[in-house]
């Protein structure tokens, strides 16, 4: 018998990948939380039904969210996730010898057990003695600290549910005060393609460019999110992303990535004309 798993990108589109069997289910205080195995992708992460990450291609989301502001911002030393329970963020962060404390912060203690378990090519990294991990609510934990953090990497699920605190005017506000007077904060922004996803990405940004003084936007080819195109934000108080960007003093670390380069990072931040025309659409209404 085929076992799919299907996740309804809209009312007309779903994406499905076949799977060959179910390795865990179960319900936290704030989610269901699925593992499944599948020929193609390797193992999968849902939560409420909808795709968090593949072994096949979560290397690229992590790569794009860790690696691009640590190659423009010249000394980071503190890093505070929000969300990121699977591990991705923290295990590429570690590979900066630098990085003295990395603090993380979930909201569900369960999907950083599960992905211990069930999921060890991104969770491999949670016990390195830097990381600092406190089961709570983002919104409530970044409140409580002011001037602290190089950078604030928001790896939040979806505009709803769980994650539904970390994209409002108050959380972006409070990360800002969070961060040092050089800080940058980057965030997965959702795909500009299908309509709903579309307007999650458009109040997003609105919302960040109210306490942020700059906001650019870049982009990433993740296959199994909805669309395939995905972008994110980088935000600061001080570095340009293209003109702070120090390719020599990146490149000489001589980190092996599998889809971040220097020269890729460049290219990220020019988007397509519709994505432009969403994000002057907005900024024009500020």
């Amino acid at each position: 018998m085929d076992l799919w798993f299907s996740e309804k990108h809209t009312p007309n589109v779903k994406f499905s990948i076949r799977v060959d069997r179910q390795l865990y289910s179960g319900q936290s205080d704030f989610q269901r939380i699925d593992v499944f195995e599948s020929p193609e992708f390797g193992r999968i992460l849902v939560l409420d039904g909808y795709l968090m990450l593949t072994e096949k291609d979560e290397f690229i989301y992590h790569e794009m969210i860790v690696h691009t502001p640590l190659a423009v911002h010249p000394h980071v030393k503190n890093v505070l996730v929000i969300g990121a329970g699977d591990g991705g963020a923290v295990r590429e962060l570690t590979r900066y010898p630098e990085i003295g404390r990395i603090d993380l912060a979930e909201i569900d203690g369960q999907v950083i057990e599960v992905c211990k378990k069930f999921l060890p090519q991104t969770s491999c990294k949670m016990d390195d003695p830097r990381v600092h991990i406190y089961v709570e609510d983002g919104l409530k934990f970044v409140r409580r600290h002011a001037d602290e953090y190089d950078l604030i990497i928001v790896d939040s699920t979806d505009p709803f549910g769980p994650g539904e605190g970390l994209f409002t005017k108050e959380f972006y506000g409070n990360c800002y005060k969070a961060l040092k007077e050089d800080g940058i904060m980057v965030n997965q922004h959702e795909s500009p393609f299908y309509e709903q996803d579309a307007l999650a990405m458009q109040r997003a940004h609105k919302r960040i460019i109210e306490s942020f003084p700059f906001s650019r936007i870049y982009q990433a080819h993740i296959p199994t999110y909805p669309s395939g195109h995905w972008l994110f934000g980088f935000s600061t108080k001080k570095y340009h992303p293209l003109k702070d960007l120090d390719e020599a003093r990146w490149n000489a670390r001589g980190l092996k990535c599998r889809y971040y380069t220097t020269t890729l990072h460049r290219g990220a931040f020019y988007l397509p004309a519709y994505v432009e025309e969403m994000l002057e659409d907005v900024e024009e209404k500020r």
